[in-house]
């Protein structure tokens, strides 16, 4: 049987780091094992995009006869999708991960920001979205905000992010999480942040609300930069948590898998922001498949990510003694990666391998092919 031809164009893509990026990356990977992908892929940032989406416009249009669909990484390029549909019924595809549907930032201030806000509220959403022939949401809030914006629910399907379950692996020590925090963390208690710093993170509330009733024994690494990064900084300094919470910045993977095979606990304290949200979470399951049990806030994409007492805990969002207690319980009996951490890998091996998540993808594209 002749594999179907692909043509897969994602807006963000590594070495740019993200969830989207990661997404992207993983899907054209493991999807080109099942079929014949094409990528065109942005991987210079998302300064570049205005250059980017011409160029991926008239290639996908030079590479469309010899095709027989494309797959879009997200809602970004959207335009790309309804110049299509002007010159051919090849159908689109769409990848949204919650931002592409609903981007609409409060903290926006400035007048072209603005103008930006209402551009795509105004074409992306009304006009150029709805051309596409099939959205594939990455979580359940994603699909909640897409209906309310005027997506179309038969047009939806839910295929979760995936993982790929031995890439982050590796052999590391405690030793070796000691060398890279440069202190002795002898009877202490790691718990890990890593990622983008976004406000929706919640990084700067859990060190202002949740890291000054911990005791003593509580160190708190954050590895990531970002936007929030400033917040971050002024919480440190506003609590005098110098000493045990650490603000690594931008490390490189082989540093972050080795914290992630090493440190107790990941916590994810997302807080809710006007604007921005969580479409899934992908790097609480890449902490699950590393061991490493996740507690996170009850909200939007978190709530598809974590399976209570799985791969991880939820608790109320902004709920700091909520945090504190579970915390505690969780390090009541050792360290909650020696209680949990195989069970989390498991759940994560079952439910979320690229392996399995790429060949629902090519179902559901098979299908709208079909059908086309």
């Amino acid at each position: 049987m002749q594999k179907l031809k692909i043509i897969f164009i994602s807006h963000a893509y590594p070495p740019t780091v993200g969830g989207v990026e990661s997404h992207n990356f993983e899907l054209s990977k493991w999807l080109g094992q099942l079929a014949e992908v094409t990528t065109i892929a942005n991987t210079r940032g998302r300064w570049f995009l205005p250059i980017f989406a011409p160029y991926a416009l008239i290639k996908m249009l030079w590479l469309l006869p010899k095709n027989d669909v494309v797959l879009f990484g997200s809602g970004i390029l959207a335009i790309n999708s309804w110049i299509l549909k002007l010159f051919s019924k090849k159908p689109t595809l769409c990848v949204i991960h919650g931002l592409d549907i609903n981007y609409n930032s409060a903290s926006l201030g400035v007048w072209y920001e603005k103008l930006l806000v209402f551009l795509y509220q105004t074409f992306w959403t009304k006009i150029f979205m709805p051309k596409f022939d099939k959205f594939i949401a990455v979580g359940n809030e994603t699909i909640r905000v897409a209906i309310a914006t005027g997506v179309e629910k038969e047009k939806i399907v839910l295929i979760p992010n995936g993982v790929d379950t031995e890439k982050n692996l590796t052999k590391a020590t405690r030793a070796d999480l000691e060398k890279i925090l440069g202190i002795s963390i002898a009877n202490k208690k790691i718990l890990l942040t890593s990622g983008r710093l976004a406000k929706r993170k919640g990084v700067a509330w859990f060190i202002r609300n949740v890291m000054p009733a911990l005791p003593a024994e509580y160190i708190y690494v954050i590895a990531g930069d970002g936007k929030d990064k400033e917040n971050v900084t002024s919480a440190i300094a506003e609590k005098n948590l110098s000493t045990s919470v650490l603000a690594l910045g931008y490390v490189s993977d082989d540093v972050r898998n080795q914290l992630w095979v090493t440190c107790d606990l990941f916590v994810q304290p997302n807080i809710k922001i006007a604007g921005d949200m969580e479409g899934f979470g992908i790097s609480v399951i890449e902490a699950g498949a590393c061991r490493l049990p996740v507690l996170a806030s009850n909200l939007e994409g978190l709530k598809d990510a974590i399976t209570e007492g799985e791969n991880g805990f939820l608790v109320p969002p902004e709920n700091a003694e909520a945090f504190i207690q579970k915390i505690e319980a969780l390090f009541l009996n050792g360290s909650p990666r020696e209680i949990f951490g195989q069970r989390a890998r498991d759940f994560v091996l079952k439910n979320y391998q690229w392996k399995n998540i790429a060949k629902q993808y090519l179902t559901e594209i098979e299908k709208t092919v079909e059908r086309k």
